[in-house]
């Protein structure tokens, strides 16, 4: 799949890996309602082509991400002003366009979209990531930091709220204290912070953190069945939501099915002729796995 020529994102693909860089710079790589639309595309593209194993995510210059851009005329975040909003009006018309880009949260807009992508994304903060520029990350399976990266779930000083489903995802991953003092104070945390509160897996110097974040990508992809790595994607982050065990062994039995009659012969081969394994299956493959 050819570059897709995006104005505030950068797509490489090299071996297999998709760097996805924000790219405004200037502004720090901060959010904008296109970056939303660029974003949702670039990780629906990822997930569909068989060239990319994985997705490294970082910002190009100093910075990260450093949240929305304040400057946008009328409602910086997008949303229609005259519009009714209620949880009624997100369950009845949630697909309907005029509440997709009128209403609907534009960070939530592209958590969904990482959540659908079937491939391993990885997160490369290089520097800070702020508002949005942290709540992006968490859909993220790993994040990893530069020591010069800041970190700050900063919607507190703003009068509004953690959106990008963040109240969803931070949680899990820091645990409900840590998250509500993180939000509640506000704080621009230090890359030591962030990773003593288990909020990103490792530090690098900032010259060594692309590379550390390819090491990773490989370790998710070579000698791996991208069909198994989609299907495994999927069953993870279904079973947070799980109501009882049953769901995720149900969705666990049609996995297994599928992955045993496939790349799974070849695995099982290679494993007893003591070679690697040459795997066929793409992402694309991967079967529904729930009702």
């Amino acid at each position: 799949m050819s570059d897709p020529g995006y104005d505030t994102l950068d797509w490489s693909v090299d071996d297999g890996v998709l760097t996805l860089t924000l790219d405004r710079p200037d502004a720090l790589n901060s959010f904008t309602v296109a970056m939303c639309g660029e974003l949702i595309d670039a990780y629906g593209r990822a997930s569909a082509d068989d060239a990319v194993g994985a997705v490294v995510v970082t910002g190009a210059g100093r910075a990260f991400c450093a949240g929305m851009d304040l400057s946008s005329d009328g409602n910086v975040f997008g949303l229609d002003e005259d519009a009714e909003v209620t949880p009624a009006l997100l369950r009845e018309r949630f697909e309907d366009p005029d509440v997709v880009t009128g209403v609907r949260d534009l960070g939530g807009r592209v958590t969904l979209a990482v959540r659908e992508c079937d491939k391993p994304v990885i997160a490369a903060i290089n520097g800070a990531a702020v508002g949005i520029g942290a709540t992006m990350t968490l859909p993220m399976d790993v994040r990893l930091a530069s020591t010069s990266a800041r970190i700050g779930f900063v919607f507190g000083r703003l009068g509004i709220v953690p959106e990008a489903a963040s109240s969803w995802y931070l949680p899990r991953i820091v645990g409900i204290s840590r998250a509500l003092e993180w939000s509640y104070a506000a704080d621009i945390l230090s890359a030591e912070e962030a990773h003593q509160g288990g909020l990103v897996r490792s530090l690098h110097e900032p010259e060594e953190l692309l590379d550390a974040a390819y090491a990773l990508a490989r370790r998710f992809t070579e000698h791996r069945s991208p069909t198994a790595i989609a299907m495994t994607r999927r069953l993870m982050y279904a079973g947070l939501g799980a109501r009882h065990p049953e769901e995720a062994h149900r969705a666990d039995s049609v996995a297994m099915f599928h992955a045993s009659t496939r790349d799974g012969k070849e695995g099982v081969a290679a494993f007893l002729e003591k070679r690697a394994p040459e795997f066929t299956g793409r992402a694309s493959d991967a079967p529904e796995l729930f009702e």
